[in-house]
């Protein structure tokens, strides 16, 4: 793995040298949100001392700066997901903002009642509460595709569940709770040849491998800057121009329109007609660094890392057989959702995972329907960056050893 040096690389994450309950923090949270590295606070830092103005609206010296460094962002961000054009890229919050962009900005215009929407049951909440704004105001149907026992998600059956009314397919690229990698190429083209657009959520699949949105051929697709190793509030979605021109504006405000007056108001052109007001500015500026900082590690590079920390966390998690991992498809990201046998509560398991200076996730992990759908109420969840080692992992398997001498 050339040029990917895991010890050089964590010395870039000033957190990680912390500690925790008077232990090294292993932080194994990396699926809710990850770390920064000093370029980015850096970056965050020298825009609030130094360049900080308002963009687009001034023309004196730091409004210009700062303008000239959130609009580059965007031709970065067309660069990371192999965009056709930086118009393709629309600027926002991050991946919860996109959506309901879609929502209400593509879908709902073009929606009546019985129109269907095809989901996985593996979605994100921001994946499904959007659309069940649509159900609910306006009558849409939501139909549901389960995985097999594994976690996979088979392209065919998304494509079965198809009809006449089928408006729109939106779908997960990585679970955030399995981790299975699904096939957004193949279900991309199966939907496009019964004539249905597919959104793909890519919150958990840009940062653990290389996202080409042309050669998926999808017509939107949602990424969040701080999964990214950038600042929280930022982040972008990628619109095909045929649906860009479909869309209507989502926010109404500054910087997305073109003139004003008291009886009408004309809009700007895609993609700043749907971004409205002061945007997050230093938040973007962060978020662009933090992609050159992964675009200069190599996406790939980073992929093969990852591979290596799932594959050794697989064979040392197999070894516990009183811990139940859910979803084990062989191509699945580093995140593995798992519980303890007996009583012992997601929560609980976790509480003495923090005593050992390892952060994880527990909870429903904004994906009640896959809950229901696994038969659990909860699970803890270890998921796993650019930063974390192979000895990272052993100390998660010392942890798990004193929670079920503790809690099984």
């Amino acid at each position: 793995m050339k040029n990917f040096d895991v010890n050089a690389i964590r010395a870039d994450f000033p957190i990680l040298a912390r500690q925790v309950n008077d232990k090294p923090l292993v932080y194994l949270d990396n699926g809710a949100s990850s770390q920064k590295p000093q370029v980015v606070i850096d970056a965050i830092t020298n825009a609030y001392s130094h360049e900080y103005s308002n963009v687009h609206r001034g023309l004196h010296y730091l409004s210009n700066v700062a303008t000239e460094k959130y609009e580059a962002v965007r031709a970065t961000i067309a660069k990371f997901l192999n965009a056709a054009s930086e118009d393709d890229i629309i600027l926002n919050s991050g991946t919860t903002e996109g959506i309901n962009m879609v929502a209400y900005g593509w879908a709902m215009p073009r929606m009546a009642a019985g129109d269907e929407i095809v989901l996985s049951v593996m979605e994100h909440h921001a994946n499904i509460v959007p659309w069940h704004f649509l159900r609910e105001r306006q009558g849409v149907v939501l139909k549901w595709v389960e995985t097999d026992a594994a976690g996979h998600l088979d392209p065919a059956k998304v494509a079965a569940a198809i009809t006449d009314k089928t408006k729109l397919v939106a779908i997960t690229h990585v679970s955030n709770v399995l981790g299975s990698k699904v096939d957004v190429k193949e279900i991309t083209r199966l939907a496009h040849a019964q004539g249905v657009p597919v959104l793909v959520d890519g919150s958990q699949a840009a940062v653990h491998m290389p996202v080409d949105v042309r050669d998926i051929g999808c017509d939107f697709y949602a990424i969040t800057g701080h999964k990214l190793y950038g600042p929280t509030g930022s982040g972008a979605i990628y619109v095909t121009r045929e649906r860009m021109a479909e869309m209507r504006p989502f926010i109404g405000g500054g910087d997305m329109i073109r003139e004003v007056t008291r009886e009408a108001v004309s809009y700007n052109d895609p993609p700043m007609k749907f971004e409205a007001g002061t945007p997050g500015i230093v938040q973007t500026i962060g978020f662009g660094v933090a992609l050159e900082y992964l675009m200069a590690l190599g996406m790939g590079n980073i992929a093969r890392h990852e591979e290596q920390l799932k594959t050794y966390a697989q064979s040392r998690l197999q070894g516990l057989n009183w811990l139940n991992v859910q979803g084990n498809t062989p191509d699945k990201a580093a995140i593995f959702s798992f519980t303890l046998d007996g009583a012992a509560h997601a929560h609980d398991i976790s509480t003495v995972l923090d005593k050992k200076g390892i952060a994880v996730r527990a909870g429903h992990h904004c994906a009640q329907p896959l809950m229901a759908h696994l038969g659990v109420t909860a699970t803890a969840r270890a998921s796993f960056g650019l930063y974390n080692t192979t000895q990272e992992v052993d100390k998660l398997i010392e942890a798990l050893e004193l929670c079920h001498e503790l809690l099984g």
